[in-house]
């Protein structure tokens, strides 16, 4: 099935990039997986204590 999101790239010391995969191999998850999950998870935070963030008024 077809998913239609787009990439980006991250820059990351190794440092960060094996804590991530150290987190993800927790998870059970893959690290781009685990990247995404942590982001849906701190925006749907965000969005709790501040109300929802309106994409419709991007330029």
């Amino acid at each position: 099935m077809a998913t239609n999101k787009r990439v980006f790239t991250l820059r990351l010391s190794d440092e960060v990039f094996d804590k991530i995969g150290i987190l993800a191999t927790d998870e059970h998850r893959s690290m781009t997986n685990y990247i995404e999950y942590v982001l849906i998870q701190h925006l749907e935070q965000i969005e709790k204590e501040r109300g929802e963030i309106k994409t419709d008024q991007i330029q």
